[in-house]
C-alpha cells in the first residue's frame, strides 16, 4: 500500500520477509568483516559475499541495479560510496566501506559498515566511531508519530557535537520496502518535524556518510564511484529500520538492534529471530 508522495506502508508479514532480508544482509556483512584483510582484493570480497547471499536463497540487490556489475559497493580510503570491486589490493591501514543489499521474495534489506585494516590513525577511528555512533542516533530517532527529519536532525546534531567531521549532503538515505530505493528521502542533516510521517510499516535506511575533510563530493569516470573533493577518509554506516507500536526494530542488526537500543534508552520493537 502507498500513502502521499509515494511512500509504501508494509504489513507486518511484508516487515517480516524484509527481516529475513535484513538477516542475510547482517550475516553477510560479517562474512565481509571478518575476512576484509591486507593482501585481499576487493573482487574476491564481493565473489565472497555473492556466494553466500545466493546460498541463503537470496538475490543480491545492487548487481544489475542501473547497471552496477557487483554485488557490494566497496569503497576504499577516500571513496564514499558506490565503490566498484576490482583488483585493487587492500593494504595495511585502509579505510574499507561496505554496503551490501540483498532482497528476498521480492523484498529488500540494505546495510553498511566502514571498516579499518590494521593500524590506523586516532583521526580516522574517531570518524568511524562517530559515524556509526551518528547512524544509532538516527536509529534511535524513529518513533511512531515522528517525522523523518527527527532522524536527520538526529544524526546531524551527534555529528555536530563530536567534532567537526563533514557531513555529505549529496547523499542520503531512502525509504526501501519493494525497490530498494523509494520515497521518502532521509537526508543527514536539518530541522527535526517535517517529512512524511513515521508510521507502522514505514521502513527506512538510514545512513550517514561523514568525511575528515570537506563534505563536497565528486564523481569518478566509471560514473559510479563517488570520492571526497579533497581527498580525505570517509566513512559510511547505514541500517535498514522500522518502527513498531513497541519500539524500534533494526531489521538488519543481528539482533534487531536491541543492545545497541537498550544502551540509548529506547525500547526495541521487534523480534531478534527470523
Amino acid at each position: 500500500m502507498f500513502q502521499g508522495r509515494g511512500v509504501e506502508i508494509k504489513t507486518p508479514e511484508q516487515i517480516s520477509t524484509m527481516r529475513r532480508a535484513g538477516l542475510v544482509v547482517a550475516e553477510t556483512l560479517d562474512l565481509v568483516r571478518r575476512s576484509a584483510r591486507p593482501g585481499i582484493t576487493t573482487a574476491a570480497l564481493d565473489a565472497l559475499a555473492e556466494d553466500y547471499i545466493r546460498d541463503r536463497e537470496a538475490v543480491p540487490s545492487f548487481k544489475g541495479y542501473q547497471g552496477f556489475p557487483a554485488s557490494l559497493c566497496l569503497s576504499v580510503n577516500d571513496e564514499v560510496v558506490h565503490g566498484i570491486p576490482g583488483d585493487r589490493v587492500l593494504r595495511d591501514g585502509d579505510v574499507l566501506s561496505v554496503d551490501c543489499g540483498a532482497i528476498v521474495d521480492g523484498w529488500h534489506g540494505d546495510a553498511a559498515t566502514t571498516l579499518s585494516l590494521g593500524e590506523t590513525t586516532s583521526e580516522v577511528a574517531d570518524l568511524l566511531a562517530v559515524c556509526e555512533d551518528a547512524l544509532w542516533a538516527g536509529l534511535a530517532a524513529v518513533r511512531l508519530g515522528g517525522r523523518v527529519t527527527d532522524v536527520s536532525a538526529a544524526v546531524e546534531s551527534l555529528v555536530r557535537s563530536r567534532g567537526d567531521h563533514g557531513i555529505v549532503e549529496d547523499y542520503v538515505g531512502h525509504g526501501i520496502g519493494s525497490a530498494m530505493h523509494q520515497p521518502p528521502n532521509v537526508p543527514n542533516y536539518g530541522r527535526s518535524g517535517k517529512g512524511p510521517w513515521i508510521v507502522p510499516g514505514l521502513a527506512l535506511a538510514v545512513e550517514p556518510m561523514l568525511t575528515l575533510g570537506s563534505p563536497a563530493t565528486r564523481v569518478l569516470d566509471d560514473d559510479w564511484t563517488v570520492v571526497t573533493a579533497d581527498g580525505s577518509p570517509a566513512a559510511h554506516f547505514e541500517h535498514t529500520v522500522t518502527a513498531t507500536e513497541s519500539g524500534v526494530w533494526v531489521l538488519t542488526a543481528a539482533d534487531g538492534g536491541r543492545e545497541r537500543l537498550a544502551a540509548l534508552g529506547v525500547p526495541f520493537g521487534g523480534d531478534h529471530r527470523p
